[in-house]
């Protein structure tokens, strides 16, 4: 299973109107831990007229949330939390907090802005895709290594870790799907001279093109 989450957050604002719309976008794993996140905002912002918000929570069994925090109804939830769905992340939460410029915007105006400001935020943020998968450990001798390195580097797969002794032992990050195959290729290529093996469960992600263990 692979999923989009939020590893970064970061802020971004819109004016509408004189209106100011500040987009806090955070990662999150559970409601109680979005709900301090919430007040924390609430106590930064605490001059603001609104701090409307939404997430999503879960990889499989998804909760999602919104709160129009005082404006008219659907004008600020649920385009945020359309942002979110919009873009497929899960465990983010996006805050906005409005300053009202004392020009009324409208139903439509509201929409647009509370979609813009969340849209501003994410693309200020730092967005992966989660891997859930395996740590696998490759035994070798040195004539496999070749074979074994040019087999991962066709599938775009690296080495996260490497030990030279009399032998060669490295280890890479593989996707559920993919491990059973890989290792039948890799006993192929090798002609059974090579063993693999999980170390551990594990979920990853490529972040700026470093692969990172959760």
């Amino acid at each position: 299973m692979e999923y989009r989450a939020v590893y970064h957050g970061a802020s971004a604002e819109i004016v509408e109107k004189k209106s100011r719309f500040i987009a806090d976008v955070f990662p999150v794993s559970g409601e109680e831990g979005a709900m301090r996140i919430l007040e924390q905002i609430k106590k930064q912002y605490w001059d603001a007229r609104h701090h409307c918000w939404a997430y999503v929570i879960g990889e499989k069994q998804v909760q999602e949330r919104c709160s129009d925090d005082g404006e008219p109804s659907g004008t600020a939830g649920k385009p945020i939390l359309e942002v979110i769905c919009g873009q497929e992340l899960h465990n983010t939460m996006i805050i906005v907090t409005r300053y009202f410029g004392g020009t009324l915007l409208g139903t439509g105006g509201l929409v647009r802005a509370y979609t813009q400001a969340s849209q501003a935020g994410l693309e200020q943020s730092t967005v992966i895709t989660r891997i859930e998968g395996y740590r696998l450990k490759i035994e070798t001798d040195y004539t496999g290594l070749g074979k074994i390195q040019y087999l991962l580097g066709q599938k775009g797969i690296q080495i996260v870790n490497s030990d030279y002794t009399d032998k060669v032992e490295i280890e890479i990050l593989i996707p559920e799907t993919e491990e059973q195959p890989l290792v039948r290729e890799i006993t192929e290529v090798t002609n059974g001279q090579a063993t693999a093996g999980r170390v551990e469960t594990c979920c990853f992600a490529n972040v700026d093109g470093k692969m990172v263990v959760f």
